[in-house]
């Protein structure tokens, strides 16, 4: 197979190579091997000639010539006999190995013997080392004469094909075995060997030479090296993934290979990366068989769920699938994500009476905001659409508060007047005191909802289910991990001390569910999750989980090293669940029910309405200013603005 990535190509010699090589590509398998049975007849008359030659030396005449010439036409029909009854001509060149050539072997031997027969018949009385030197000059003229017309077809086709320059990094058995395998491939040349191993630089290894590490990217630029193969099975996956990445950088396709014990069996191949447990990364049972009931309240009904393509969406919409409800509105700005889920839940409600409806938008958009709601008749919103990687809203702050804010203001607010019986914000543990525009984007949410909830007067029920992080979820500090585990390192936490709450994604869409069928309306539910799980911690945990250790100085050979890059920007050495104290039980034992003071509503609609301002101004600044006056906690937000006077 020619791979698009094999661009270098040997000019051209003229047309005839292209004749040949149309030829060679174009031929019946039978028209060759008729020629390799062609090839071992015409071997005959030079090898008996030779044979003669080297017997007789100056005494050959031409009546003893003259003699053997008689029987050649029979001896070459005997010769051809022989190889179709051997399938010598059967034999691909390029597949010519110790087994063909212990058949031509056979085959010289019986054509010396036949020869030797037929000259005793005819009572010629040749010496019988003639017909030894015959079988062995026709043994090697057989071999040679198959090695110089593979080799000939092999330099056609690389002359006319793309061809990949290959550097094999281990010149152990698993690369000499490599490279002895590509000797007959078409479209891969092995140009060299790299290897750690001072005691095989220099030297050669299958016709190669050895090089050093250092030297590939000067081989790379001198040789014009395309692709390099590690051919160390023994070296641990780390380093095969470090140094992977370092090739990579040169603009190098890397791969790696097995050795050979492990693909004949002999030897155990090396397991992929294996996940931890999420027991094991919670540090407490997972809770998704306690948190159960909630079903009925989703039974029968028009489900409305926001950001339904992404991670906590995504669950929600599967478990709600399993509530058996009417329709499921998929709502989702992004088009790929909402082609997913819609294809997913569409196969899942195949045999069920589900009505699946995908709707591409964005939660900011009023107008298509109330005509979802009116048109589909929907009963329940699950309102999990929302900016919520940190870093990103932090440097984008304008958008994220539109998003996060005004969004769940526009959809909530639709939702009252549509009467629709029950509307869930999710929310997040970065909402309690946010250092972050993400955190305190969600607070400001919360504060929204919680506004309409007052105002409802026994209609909506509006409720705000908060919690930490959910593993597996798309910026989660766990598959970040993995991704860096499988790269070979560092893996990076911020501070030794940083501590997080975490879940995994089928709690926390139960959670959600849970919660949402209560009756209280405005309060905020968030998860017993135990206790916080330290980053540090959990880094150490997924490495050994891998079957890895640790590389620090207590253990220098060790294979991933934990690399700290400091606090981001907004980030909390602790996250938070609660912002005050006194926190109730509810109908579930797992879930509580904060106690959080909130705004009044003129409060309310003054934030709002200097949040409207500074977004139509993207004045940033105001904002924060916004955020320093109404969030709790946020004090820290106009520390570069304290000239600025709050709204």
């Amino acid at each position: 197979m020619v791979h698009a990535w094999c661009t270098h190509k040997t000019p051209h010699k003229g047309r005839r190579l292209s004749v040949l090589y149309n030829m060679a590509t174009t031929l019946a398998r039978s028209t060759k091997r008729g020629i390799l049975l062609c090839v071992d007849i015409l071997l005959v008359p030079p090898a008996l000639l030779t044979a003669m030659v080297l017997q007789y030396d100056d005494s050959l005449t031409f009546d003893n010539m003259q003699q053997h010439w008689l029987a050649l036409p029979l001896l070459m029909g005997l010769c051809g006999l022989l190889t179709v009854v051997l399938g010598l001509h059967r034999v691909q060149l390029k597949a010519f190995e110790s087994h063909a050539i212990g058949l031509t072997a056979l085959h010289a031997v019986l054509l010396g013997l036949a020869t030797a027969v037929m000259d005793d018949l005819a009572g010629f009385g040749t010496s019988f080392a003639t017909f030894i030197n015959f079988a062995l000059i026709y043994f090697f003229m057989s071999i040679g004469v198959r090695m110089l017309m593979l080799q000939v077809l092999l330099e056609i086709y690389r002359r006319e094909q793309p061809q990949c320059r290959l550097l094999i990094y281990g010149a152990g058995q698993t690369g000499r075995q490599l490279a002895a395998a590509l000797r007959t491939d078409q479209s891969t040349i092995p140009v060299a060997f790299v290897d750690d191993s001072e005691a095989l630089q220099t030297t050669l290894v299958q016709g190669l030479t050895v090089y050093s590490p250092l030297t590939i990217e000067a081989l790379v630029k001198a040789r014009k090296i395309d692709r390099v193969v590690l051919a160390m099975p023994s070296m641990t996956k780390p380093r095969q993934a470090q140094l992977s990445r370092q090739l990579r950088e040169l603009g190098l396709d890397v791969h790696t290979v097995p050795s050979f014990a492990q693909l004949t069996g002999q030897a155990p191949v090396t397991e992929e990366i294996r996940a931890a447990s999420a027991d094991k990364l919670l540090r407490r049972p997972a809770l998704d068989h306690e948190l159960s009931g909630g079903s009925d309240v989703y039974k029968g009904r028009v489900v409305l769920i926001s950001g339904a393509g992404g991670s906590i969406g995504s669950e929600l919409c599967r478990q709600i699938a399993s509530c058996a409800p009417k329709r499921i509105v998929l709502f989702e700005i992004s088009e790929l994500a909402l082609y997913k889920i819609d294809m997913e839940l569409r196969s899942l409600a195949r045999n069920r009476a589900i009505h699946i409806v995908p709707v591409l938008g964005s939660v900011t958009d009023e107008n298509l905001v109330s005509r979802i709601l009116r048109d589909h008749k929907v009963q329940v919103v699950l309102h999990a659409a929302a900016y919520k990687h940190v870093n990103l809203v932090e440097q984008n702050p304008v958008t994220g508060m539109a998003n996060n804010v005004l969004g769940t203001h526009v959809l909530a607010r639709a939702a009252a007047i549509a009467q629709v019986e029950r509307f869930i914000l999710i929310s997040t543990d970065k909402a309690v005191r946010p250092t972050n525009i993400m955190g305190a984007s969600k607070r400001l949410a919360e504060m929204l909802v919680h506004d309409l909830a007052n105002r409802a007067k026994g209609g909506t029920i509006f409720s705000i289910v908060r919690f930490g992080n959910v593993m597996g979820s798309s910026g989660s500090v766990i598959p970040l991990f993995q991704e860096q585990i499988k790269l070979g390192g560092p893996v990076t936490v911020t501070h030794p001390d940083v501590t997080r709450y975490f879940m995994t994604i089928s709690e926390a869409a139960r959670l959600v569910l849970v919660a949402g069928s209560f009756d209280a309306s405005g309060d905020v539910f968030v998860l017993d999750m135990g206790e916080p799980v330290r980053i540090y911690d959990l880094a150490c945990q997924m490495i050994s989980a891998v079957g890895y250790s640790l590389r620090n100085e207590s253990n220098p050979d060790g294979d991933i090293e934990i690399k700290f890059i400091g606090l981001q920007p907004g980030e909390k050495i602790e996250e938070e669940l609660l912002i005050g104290k006194g926190q109730t039980t509810t109908a579930h034992p797992k879930i509580l029910q904060a106690n959080e003071k909130h705004l009044s509503e003129i409060e309310v609609a003054s934030a709002l309405r200097s949040i409207r301002d500074a977004i139509e101004r993207a004045d940033e600044t105001a904002l924060r200013a916004v955020i320093s006056r109404w969030v709790e906690g946020g004090a820290h937000f106009t520390r570069q603005t304290q000239d600025i006077p709050l709204s």
